[in-house]
């Protein structure tokens, strides 16, 4: 059973990664087996599913997962866990008062769980201590939207991309980061190639692939960039005075703020010379449909909040908003970061996008909610919120569904803050992350696949979540956890919840209470429906209020906005300084996620699929960089802050901008050593959001020297790894491991039976070179490889995908097994190198083949190899091996 219900063959759910909402289908086999596809019939994909959504079945195992509740590590019952959870947290809050106990939340959760979780702490605890890590990735556009709208409204929907004649990805690698709006972008360009992008980012990333115009902008230079802008359209004809006296206000003090720079200032600020400044300005000007796309390289900003409403002064100047292909739109970064808004799972939200600042709204909530008490001002933001932990002022703690040790700003302080908290409670699905080493508590939540609710995309779209697997061991959905605690702290009526389905018509009911039109949260149309209804909910945009016809909307056109007077406000920004740069921290580090893995890889670090492409922690540095600080490619990386130290392998690439680092912030203790680079980063935070500032941050790079460097392939997984360096992956057949030593043990051969499981009756076929420092041994039982194990003074040179594959063949010829000692394949058989495609598992050499037999196009290679033929993230590092390949040959 699957939230009640039978499991079927075929169910139809949503993605569980990033903010773009895709439709799945997974279908269950006759034996079991589990495949996943993309939902055609979904408006936000309309089939289409990147990387990450297409290996989904290969990250549903069982393997690490909590079964059961857990009081200090000792199995207990739900009775026993609930009541301990229910009796620390009234006690915590009899003894030092509400604000003594926090929730800390994800935008992992389904909207059901954020509702009953905000109705607890907010409504019948009666403080709002309770953030999410949403506050990392968004909270910069809900600051912006609130202050510029009203309300945290996005205006468009993803087919105004499609529409519009000019795309401006600012702060966005959406190749990579959304896949799938990517590609629907590329694919309205290819049918209408009159179509501009604009892609502003310090590095150029596989989105720039498609910019007619990368502007290389210095960290931070966005609000400069975009007060530049605004100044330069106020002096042309595209300004639209009806629009701006009628729908707003402020608009004389953000010109007056943005006229203030001079062209020298903004080359200064921004970095970029006037020639594209001025050709940025004239496209924005002659085109009337553009849509702005902002993400986490705008939010995630200690000014983000004046970059965001920087923006949207352009388009609010225009009266570019709200109408077909034009706007600015706010991509999230995960599956309910808008679900959680909706529900007011921000510590300075309440629920259906009511202000907890507003008198009036806090007693409608709490009329609705019929609570006795309510919070009355913002809670602790999620940088404050663990130094309240760490100084002992909130002494009870639950986290939900995510990994703040690993993606918290200054991670080490965190780790430190909670594993000195008096009562830690951590409901998740896998025993071994980072943060749930420190439960006192640790429930076993349901996972996708198995959870039943509701998900709300970057358009506003609402899909359903649905379980085709039964619930493992003794999981439960977080949204009862939850219910059931408020019941044992005596609040019974309030969590009588007996379906997510009740979870959710009460979010709905609310929605539409007392609302009339005046917030623009109103999903009132559903506020009545039935478990049937609910099982079979199509996907919808809200709002849909109740007696309304179904709907597609977009916001502000004829303005109606928020405030009381129902104009919008121009909000005068200026321009940070933005280098934090000094002489002992000379260099700027950029964090952010990879194409193939999410968060912190606790779902698909499970893939050896997803971890073909990059398999290993890493950071990207200019070659001259590299040249002063004597680092050599595949060499290593100590990355240093007053915070903390990160180790990562070397990627010397131009893609980076001088002075500038970039390191993805997935790897976490148990795949890497010390590869968790949010320790690094400092909590400096927005000061109107709240957000950290993960994209500059001072720090010092320098080669991380060591005695040798090791690369290996086992078929058990490696224990007890204790070494300079070393980055841990999943492969087929087993695993790949990247290590680094400081000094030999005495016996490599015992060293690689004790890390690797090899019984002490095989031995080895192998050879040593002492001169040169080669090591290279291999473990046979019988023909099957257990481990292969190559050692060099330097970056080991094995053919790295070859080498996996031999864990899943036979090597019964001798002359088998002495080409996996060479750790490369024998004459007449290729190794396909370094993978490209994830989708297809195709490799750099095999392009390369195709390459040189005429494939001299995308498209060809697509035709030939399969590659790049279904999510497409992968087509710019396609192009850009044909490049070089027919470059090559025209020499």
């Amino acid at each position: 059973m699957a939230g009640g219900r039978p499991v079927s063959t075929e169910t139809k759910t949503t993605c569980p990664y990033c903010g773009v909402g895709c439709g799945v289908i997974a279908r269950i086999d006759d034996n079991g087996t589990v495949s996943v596809k993309g939902d055609p019939d979904h408006p936000a994909n309309f089939g289409r599913l990147c990387s990450k959504g297409s290996a989904l079945a290969e990250t549903i195992d069982l393997d690490g997962r909590v079964l059961y509740p857990q009081i200090d590590g000792r199995r207990a019952d739900w009775d026993e866990a609930l009541d301990l959870v229910a009796s620390r947290f009234s006690e915590t809050i009899a003894e030092h008062g509400p604000d003594s106990v926090a929730f800390y939340v994800s935008g992992q959760l389904l909207t059901e769980d954020y509702y009953v979780a905000n109705k607890l702490m907010k409504g019948f605890i009666g403080s709002a201590n309770i953030d999410t890590n949403s506050r990392l990735c968004m909270s910069s556009s809900v600051a912006g939207h609130r202050r510029a709208f009203g309300a945290d409204t996005v205006p468009g929907t993803y087919e105004d991309i499609e529409l519009a004649d000019l795309v401006i990805l600012t702060g966005s690698n959406l190749a990579w980061c959304h896949p799938v709006i990517y590609q629907r972008l590329a694919a309205a360009k290819a049918a209408r190639p009159s179509m501009k992008v604009v892609v502003i980012d310090p590095r150029r990333t596989m989105t720039a692939d498609i910019a007619d115009l990368h502007l290389a902008i210095r960290p931070d230079g966005d609000v400069a960039l975009f007060m530049g802008l605004l100044a330069h359209l106020a002096g042309s004809t595209v300004i639209d005075q009806n629009y701006i006296g009628t729908h707003t206000n402020g608009f004389a003090e953000a010109f007056a703020a943005a006229s203030a720079l001079s062209i020298a200032e903004l080359m200064e600020l921004t970095g970029l010379p006037s020639m594209q400044l001025r050709q940025f300005f004239r496209l924005f000007e002659e085109t009337e449909k553009v849509v702005t796309c902002y993400s986490q390289g705008v939010n995630q900003s200690a000014s983000g909040t004046d970059k965001v409403n920087a923006i949207l002064n352009c388009h609010l100047a225009t009266a570019r908003i709200g109408r077909p292909g034009m706007g600015p739109f706010s991509l999230t970064g995960q599956p309910n970061a808008m679900g959680g808004r909706e529900v007011g799972g921000l510590a300075n939200m309440l629920a259906a996008h009511m202000a907890i600042e507003n008198p009036e709204d806090c007693d409608r909530v709490q009329r609705f909610w019929q609570s006795p008490d309510i919070a009355r001002k913002s809670g602790l933001k999620a940088v404050d919120m663990f130094r309240a932990v760490a100084d002992g002022t909130i002494k009870a703690l639950w986290i939900m569904a995510t990994n703040p040790v690993v993606s918290m700003p200054d991670a080490d302080a965190v780790a430190a803050a909670i594993a000195a908290c008096p009562f830690v409670v951590v409901s998740d699905i896998l025993t071994d992350t980072d943060t749930a080493k420190f439960a006192h508590v640790l429930l076993p939540s349901l996972g996708w696949s198995e959870k039943d609710g509701t998900v709300t995309n970057s358009e506003r779209r609402i899909s359903r979540q649905r379980g085709y697997l039964p619930a493992p061991g003794d999981a439960k959905a977080d949204w009862w956890q939850l219910a059931e605690v408020g019941r044992r702290m005596g609040f019974e009526g309030a969590f009588s919840f007996g379906s997510a389905t009740e979870v959710f018509v009460e979010h709905a009911a609310l929605s539409a209470f007392e609302n009339d039109g005046s917030r623009d949260f109103d999903i009132g149309a559903y506020r009545r429906i039935d478990e049937t209804t609910y099982e079979t909910l199509e996907p919808f945009q809200w709002p849909q209020p109740e007696g309304a016809q179904v709907q597609t909307t977009r916001f502000f056109a004829d303005g109606g906005f928020f405030h009381p007077d129902r104009k919008a406000r121009f909000i005068a920004v200026s321009a940070p300084v933005s280098d934090r740069t000094s002489a002992e921290f000379p260099l700027t580090l950029n964090t952010g996620r990879i194409r193939d893995q999410w968060h912190t890889m606790t779902r698909t670090g499970k893939s050896a699929r997803l971890s073909a492409h990059i398999a290993e922690p890493f950071a990207e540095i200019h070659p001259r960089d590299a040249m002063e600080l004597g680092i050599a490619s595949a060499g290593l990386v100590e990355i240093e802050s007053p915070y903390g130290k990160a180790v990562v392998r070397a990627l010397v690439t131009e893609r980076q901008a001088r002075g500038s680092l970039f390191v993805p912030m997935h790897w976490n203790d148990q795949f890497a050593a010390k590869a968790r680079i949010d320790a690094v980063v400092a909590p400096v935070t927005d000061p109107f959001s709240g957000q950290p500032a993960s994209k500059n941050v001072a720090v010092t790079a320098r080669r991380l020297k060591v005695a040798s460097y090791g690369f290996a392939v086992s078929a058990a997984k490696p224990q007890g790894l204790d070494t300079a360096y070393w980055a841990l992956a999943k492969a087929d057949g087993g695993w790949r491991l990247e290590l680094a030593f400081d000094a030999a043990p005495e016996s490599w051969t015992q060293w690689c039976r004790t890390h690797f499981g090899i019984p002490d009756h095989i031995e080895p076929l192998g050879y040593a070179d002492a001169q040169t420092g080669d090591l290279r041994l291999a473990f046979f039982d019988g023909d099957r490889l257990l481990a292969a194990f190559f050692l060099a003074r330097q970056p080991v040179a094995v053919a790295r995908n070859w080498a996996i594959e031999q864990l899943t063949v036979r090597h019964a010829e001798l002359a088998k097994r002495f080409a996996v000692v060479a750790g490369r394949p024998g004459a007449g058989r290729m190794d396909p190198g370094a993978t490209v495609c994830s989708c297809f598992s195709v490799g750099v050499n095999q392009i390369v083949a195709a390459v040189r037999g005429g494939c001299h196009s995308v498209e060809a290679v697509g035709k030939e190899l399969n590659a790049g033929t279904n999510c497409g993230s992968c087509r710019a590092e396609i192009r850009g091996i044909i490049d070089g390949c027919l470059a090559a040959a025209a020499e």
